[in-house]
């Protein structure tokens, strides 16, 4: 990381960006952090592009967050801007230059992240905020951190700032590299500590390079973990610390749990030292000084209600003293005037030892207004073990009607090759 830190993408002039608005728009993630570590208190503001905004975005974004410059390695970019745009000069390949002056802003980051209209939401960060949940200083033991996220995320940046502020090492994952590929190569460079969402650790555990890793630590964040991956996590890796934390680009890093179950502690919503947490209506609630400032937007929502709180829109359901994850409120399926979260249904199928992850959705029903849908994906090998695809389905209904409420169990269950898996590490979703 030293390399990293003393390095520069901008061919030594950054300071040419003091005081702009910047939006950072680069294919490769090794010069991406560069920017980001040289334009940290020298912009007004870094909008971080992810890999996978549509070109028709642009403009909005550049309007909303009032760019007038953009650092970026790709070519032929266009776009509609609102007026005149410094474009920076920019390398993949780092030069030595010197970061040794004194910082001239509180560096305003901006993250995006997808919105309900189509068009992302931008939310406004610092540096404060986001590495309030990074306990800075390095280790006994030397760490080489990788993680399946792209750092133009959040939950990417979140390890960047980690590897940056612990002294650790850190290998980027590939742009469009095989996953198999990519675990080959994180072995090869003796990874240590590594972090995906729970879809990017199940196709992770059926790839054949899987068994070459031997991590010291596991985390699994941006989607509810059920507790068949982290069985399947544990499998794969005995030795392995097994970590899931609960973190929105809102709402900051919530929370750890390190018991290895699914859901965590009612305990956890009083006792996270910095953060504040309640259930309201059922939803998570989360105060703290992680999360981000704001919205970015003409007629924005607001990001924090009265007293401080992000409602995280996670819907939270207490079983004795335990607290789990039944799904999104803006993902909820209406079947007859009764709610199903989808996730609540995919965690019983994921149950099932012949499943490899699955997928809940719904199917307009003029009856019932909807109907629930599940594909699954089996675990590898067993097509090819003469299975009967009759048999499995009547099975993982069986199991569904032996967990589930009569409304809750899916009307069909489709076994399909694959399932679709964003940019973002998640499930794709047709609400989201």
């Amino acid at each position: 990381m030293d390399d990293l830190v003393s390095g520069s993408a901008l061919f030594g002039r950054g300071d040419e960006l003091s005081e702009r608005s910047v939006l950072v728009a680069m294919k490769d993630q090794l010069a991406t952090a560069s920017v980001l570590i040289e334009l940290d208190g020298i912009a007004r503001r870094i909008v971080l592009c992810p890999p996978d905004l549509p070109i028709e975005h642009f403009p909005y974004v550049i309007r909303t967050a009032g760019i007038d410059a953009i650092v970026s390695d790709r070519n032929g970019y266009s776009m509609e801007t609102a007026g005149p745009m410094y474009f920076s000069p920019c390398s993949r390949k780092l030069i030595p230059a010197d970061h040794n002056g004194d910082p001239i802003h509180q560096t305003e980051w901006v993250l995006l992240t997808s919105g309900t209209t189509g068009q992302p939401k931008l939310v406004a960060h610092t540096l404060a905020t986001l590495a309030g949940a990074i306990q800075r200083g390095s280790s006994e033991k030397p760490i080489i951190w990788s993680t399946f996220y792209d750092i133009r995320r959040y939950g990417g940046l979140q390890i960047l700032l980690r590897a940056l502020l612990t002294g650790a090492s850190l290998v980027f994952s590939g742009s469009h590299e095989p996953t198999s590929d990519f675990i080959a190569r994180a072995a090869s460079r003796g990874v240590t500590h590594i972090s995906g969402t729970p879809s990017q650790w199940r196709r992770a555990l059926m790839s054949s390079s899987a068994s070459l890793l031997k991590p010291e630590y596991v985390r699994l964040s941006g989607e509810v973990v059920d507790q068949a991956v982290l069985d399947k996590v544990r499998s794969t890796y005995p030795d392995a610390q097994i970590v899931h934390a609960f973190a929105s680009t809102e709402a900051g890093v919530g929370f750890e749990v390190k018991d290895e179950l699914a859901g965590f502690s009612v305990a956890a919503l009083s006792t996270t030292p910095g953060v504040e947490m309640k259930i309201e209506e059922g939803t998570l609630h989360i105060r703290s000084r992680r999360c981000a400032d704001r919205y970015l937007a003409e007629h924005a929502p607001q990001l924090k209600d009265a007293d401080g709180f992000v409602n995280t829109g996670d819907i939270i359901e207490l079983r004795g003293e335990r607290c789990y994850f039944a799904g999104r409120r803006d993902g909820v399926i209406n079947v007859g005037g009764l709610k199903v979260f989808p996730e609540e249904i995919e965690a019983v199928i994921n149950s099932h030892p012949e499943v490899l992850m699955s997928i809940v959705r719904a199917k307009r029903s003029p009856v019932t207004g909807s109907l629930v849908i599940a594909d699954v994906v089996l675990q590898p090998g067993t097509q090819s073990s003469g299975y009967e695809p009759r048999a499995i389905q009547e099975d993982i209904l069986l199991l569904c009607r032996q967990t589930l409420s009569a409304y809750k169990i899916p009307a069909a269950i489709n076994i399909v090759p694959s399932l679709a898996v964003g940019e973002s590490g998640k499930l794709t979703r047709a609400h989201a």
